[in-house]
């Protein structure tokens, strides 16, 4: 099976590589086999990990109350179907909205809770440690967040503009931006030509071997 999973793993570098060459058959093979394969994984994993135990722990369980509860998320699902008919499609507008409504909710706890807090009070810490480097991370971090707001007046003859105050933070907060994304950018090169190293590794080894 080694041997076997080797050989796969040297026909589809082979095949991807093959892009090279133009957008082909033998390409396209590979992207459907990964992702025929990437969903195969994904649905097992659900299956296993997500929808069992919570059968078990819910619906299964013998209690009443945990298995009302359990029958929730399938109820929401099926009524998900109803969007393909023209005629009942409202129903499941009603599952779309609470996914939604709970899904920012989370969102904006997670944002609180597990960004902004942490990043004023990392903030706050490395003023205390470094005063420089705590000046640079709080101008960073206070003009970027002003970036993103989208506050502005309206002028007499109807065009919406930022006041000069915030449109300069703001553009200090851009130049921060345009930084960690090219640094980002950068990291993403990087690790793209270390697995492309590895692969011609992998292919030169198979050769030889």
């Amino acid at each position: 099976m080694e041997q076997i999973g080797t050989v796969a793993g040297f026909v589809l570098t082979l095949m991807i590589f093959s892009y090279i060459l133009g957008d082909n058959f033998l390409y396209r093979l590979a992207v459907y086999v990964f992702v025929g394969m990437t969903a195969g994984f994904v649905a097992i994993v659900t299956i296993e990990s997500v929808i069992a135990p919570w059968l078990l722990l819910t619906v299964l369980s013998g209690n009443a109350g945990k298995a009302a509860l359990g029958v929730i998320p399938f109820l929401l699902g099926l009524l998900l179907l109803y969007k393909t008919s023209s005629r009942l499609a409202g129903l499941s507008n009603l599952a779309i909205a609470f996914v939604i409504g709970v899904g920012t909710a989370v969102s904006v706890v997670g944002a609180v809770v597990g960004t902004l807090l942490p990043l004023s009070g990392s903030t706050a810490t490395a003023i205390e440690i470094n005063l420089v480097d705590g000046i640079i991370l709080f101008v960073g971090v206070a003009s970027t967040l002003i970036y993103f707001q989208y506050l502005a007046r309206r002028t007499p003859d109807g065009e919406i503009v930022r006041s000069r105050p915030v449109r300069a933070i703001s553009a200090v907060g851009q130049v921060f931006v345009v930084v960690t994304m090219g640094a980002i950018y950068g990291g993403a090169i990087l690790t793209s030509i270390t697995i492309f190293a590895e692969r011609v590794g992998f292919i030169l080894s198979f050769g030889g071997g």
